[in-house]
């Protein structure tokens, strides 16, 4: 889908391993010099391991695309957990040797003459095992059997190990491998790529589709592309093919970092709104979003039309007055119901009003009367605390007076 919508002539960030896609970052190649001087060499094992989509697979690919098939004939088989006779009819049946209805003594004869055939034709045989992590101890001891067929002192067959890590834990902690290990001319972990190779791999992966710079990717989208992946290229491929993908179907013409952001949250679960398809005026335009066009009837968009327009402002109505009514007297236009009834009211609120006022005034007085009871009352008391005082000066005078008189009749 985004292939069309970007213009692209292929998928370029398929899971499926194309050699056609293959990217020499420092780690692959190192690796592909190790598999030239094995090739070089003729003989023993090659082992390449790797974490998955590490690239392993692509690697070999790329290697098997570039030798010349006229000296070298390639077996490559992906094994699931094989035991020792089944890798051999395995390996034999992908070098097109007919095993049917044949022991294992029957087996490898067959296979030690199909070798000799391809060394007197000037070919040497290659067998590409994929995925050994899967093999248990006795098929590994098995492909290293077949190793040991010789033609005049040469090797005739050449074995390439590929596996994840464990295979590397396994091949050098394996007391029933030991004799494997020594047939081991070159061994070589793939890394993940580093941070600055995410952009190149990116670009160089669009580029072997037809990418002209469409769609543009910000700096910061490769950036993220790492964070996200540590540099593993399947991982890469994945959450690319997921970005382009809700590239075209809103019609992005930029990948930046809002457009990765929304699709990380789409693949942890979380709701995300994907827009929509441009409008028809967009100048990019996707076949796949291309909606039918509606059929209008005139007559009702004309109706839409029409009631769409605010409606047009009426002129008031001018209002002419009789001259019969204009030349009427003040005193001769009789009152207006409105006023009579607001003149009857007033009319009836009078008594009440009256009385209210009559009211008050009864209280006001009656309150001054208190106050002036209150008054004469406090008058009266404050006479009498007069007269105690005086009273009580003119006691205690006259006992001092008695007092002196009294001395001095002593």
């Amino acid at each position: 889908m985004y292939d069309t919508f970007y213009g692209l002539n292929g998928r370029p960030f398929q899971l499926t391993p194309d050699p056609h896609f293959y990217f020499e970052s420092l780690t692959h190649r190192k690796a592909l010099s190790y598999l030239g001087y094995g090739l070089a060499q003729g003989e023993g094992f090659i082992v390449i391991t790797g974490d998955v989509g590490a690239g392993k697979t692509t690697l070999v690919g790329h290697l098997m695309a570039t030798i010349d098939k006229a000296r070298l004939t390639a077996a490559n088989i992906v094994t699931t957990k094989l035991d020792s006779e089944d890798i051999v009819r395995v390996a034999a049946n992908h070098f097109d040797i007919d095993t049917d209805h044949m022991d294992k003594a029957q087996l490898l004869s067959a296979f030690e003459e199909f070798l000799h055939a391809e060394a007197r034709a000037g070919r040497r045989c290659l067998l590409i095992v994929d995925e050994s992590q899967n093999l248990p101890a006795g098929a590994l001891e098995e492909l290293r059997m077949l190793s040991n067929f010789q033609l005049g002192g040469q090797a005739l067959l050449q074995i390439f190990l590929l596996g994840q890590p464990e295979f590397r834990d396994m091949l050098q902690n394996s007391n029933q491998l030991e004799q494997l290990r020594q047939r081991v001319i070159a061994h070589h972990h793939l890394e993940p790529m580093s941070a600055d190779e995410i952009e190149p791999y990116v670009t160089h992966r669009l580029s072997k589709s037809g990418w002209s710079g469409r769609p543009k990717i910000t700096s910061s989208v490769f950036r993220t592309l790492y964070a996200e992946t540590h540099g593993v290229p399947r991982k890469i491929n994945a959450l690319m093919s997921r970005i382009l993908l809700m590239g075209s179907i809103e019609h992005a013409e930029m990948i930046d970092q809002n457009m990765v952001a929304r699709v990380l949250a789409d693949l942890n679960g979380e709701d995300v709104e994907i827009a929509g398809p441009p409008t028809a005026s967009a100048e990019v335009q996707n076949p796949l979003w291309e909606k039918p066009k509606k059929v209008i009837d005139p007559g009702a968009a004309q109706a839409t039309e029409i009631k769409a327009q605010p409606p047009e402002p009426q002129a008031e109505p001018v209002f002419t007055p009789d001259p019969e009514v204009v030349n009427f007297r003040m005193d001769e236009v009789p009152a207006q119901p409105a006023q009579e009834a607001a003149e009857t009211r007033a009319e009836a609120a009078k008594p009440a009003v009256e009385n209210e006022t009559a009211h008050r005034i009864d209280m006001m007085a009656q309150r001054l009367s208190l106050l002036e009871k209150r008054m004469d009352g406090q008058e009266e008391n404050l006479h009498r605390v007069l007269t105690m005082l005086v009273e009580w000066v003119e006691n205690d005078v006259q006992s001092k007076e008695s007092y002196i008189n009294a001395g001095r009749a002593a």
